[in-house]
């Protein structure tokens, strides 16, 4: 879809009555991107109410349960750091609990009664675990050391199973590599195997025309503005490369990319284009302000921009996750239950008003659905220095 002269005018007006918006006419190469260097924190403000009907129909839930999700979301992602300075060494992990609107943290048994009392009173579920989030990152730590075969998908640390959960592709599960790789895996600590339909794959597409940049005959989707340029997935180019906008014109280059190891990147932007803090909502939801990075909990809720799918939402499901893709391995990613396909790569994914990350990529389609993973953002901006542009 390219970006008409209406989508100008309607992305002007939205800054404009955010205070955003200046003389003269928004140019052509205004687009939705991401970035920060310190999280700003999850301010309160009434979710837009084409938000709230994107929740309700992608979760089943009624206006009134999307806003109650949204604030319950809010004081979770709030409450996580100072739950995990509560718990200390017995900390294993946490994550929200949709079914009860609140935060759950995970504890050993070497956590105190008035340790997890403390932890009740400022308003987490509490649940008692065997093994400490220290102890599930060392092994998460090994796994990450040892060569992982094509049938091996994933794996990442999940709070709830208390456990390092490995992905492997059903019809190679039987594979003597595979069996390999998992023989050595549960050598590093408790292991939890899973399958999944499809290996990994990124979401990079060929040139196909109308859509938001390009390097070579690469296609892929902004992620989030900074200021200077945006951010968006490393395998989209490489640091030099040259990037056009959806209208052919000369948007700028990578000045820093990363993939395998990490799927991160960032552009500059000059000539005649410049960055708002604006997520595309494509017309299914309107255009969405970014006023943060406060990264969401295991359980809470995102949507996805891109520009061959366009907005889609799921919930987070696992964080810090390794994947395997056929170029190698890329560590410390969030992976999610919403769909992506090619050309989606780079684009945003935001929680509320606060972004989370760029698409790198999962397996499945939107057709028949599937796992997404993104990289978060504010490692991006930390990596480079970046600043998010944020409302």
């Amino acid at each position: 879809m390219r970006r008409t002269r209406l989508k100008h005018v309607c992305l002007a007006a939205l800054l404009t009555l955010a205070g955003l918006g200046g003389a003269g006419t928004l140019p052509a190469a205004a687009s939705g991107s991401e970035a920060t260097a310190t999280p700003a924190s999850a301010a309160r403000t009434a979710p837009a109410a084409a938000l709230l009907d994107a929740m309700q129909q992608d979760f089943g839930l009624t206006e009134e349960q999307a806003a109650a999700r949204l604030d319950a979301e809010r004081a979770a992602t709030a409450l996580e750091p100072k739950a995990r300075r509560t718990a200390g060494a017995a900390y294993a992990g946490s994550w929200f609990e949709a079914a009860d609107g609140r935060l759950t943290v995970a504890v050993t048994s070497q956590a105190s009664q008035s340790t997890r009392a403390t932890l009740r009173a400022e308003g987490a579920g509490v649940r008692v675990v065997e093994h400490s989030a220290r102890a599930l990152d060392t092994a998460k730590s090994r796994i990450d050391r040892l060569f992982a075969p094509s049938g091996v998908g994933s794996w990442h640390v999940d709070p709830v199973a208390n456990a390092v959960v490995v992905t492997v592709v059903g019809d190679r599960r039987s594979d003597d590599d595979v069996q390999r790789f998992l023989a050595q895996a549960r050598t590093a600590g408790p292991v939890t195997v899973e399958t999944v339909p499809s290996a990994p794959r990124t979401f990079a597409a060929g040139t196909v025309g109308g859509d938001p940049y390009y390097t070579g005959n690469v296609r892929c989707s902004i992620g989030f503005s900074v200021y200077g340029g945006f951010v968006t997935a490393g395998h989209c180019g490489r640091a030099g490369a040259g990037v056009s906008g959806w209208d052919g014109s000369y948007v700028g280059a990578f000045q820093g990319s990363s993939f395998p190891d990490n799927d991160y990147a960032w552009v500059s932007v000059g000539s005649g284009w410049w960055t708002v803090p604006v997520v595309l909502g494509w017309g299914t939801v309107s255009d969405q302000l970014v006023r943060g990075s406060a990264e969401a909990p295991v359980g809470a809720s995102v949507c996805r921009s891109g520009s061959t799918t366009h907005w889609h939402c799921g919930t987070v499901l696992a964080t810090n996750e390794t994947v395997n893709y056929s170029e190698g391995a890329v560590h410390q990613m969030t992976k999610t239950n919403v769909c992506a396909e090619g050309g989606d790569s780079g684009g945003s994914f935001i929680s509320g008003d606060q972004a989370q990350g760029v698409t790198s990529g999962g397996w499945g389609n939107c057709s028949s659905g599937g796992e997404t993973w993104f990289q978060p953002v504010n490692e991006i901006l930390n990596r480079y220095g970046l600043t998010l542009h944020t409302y």
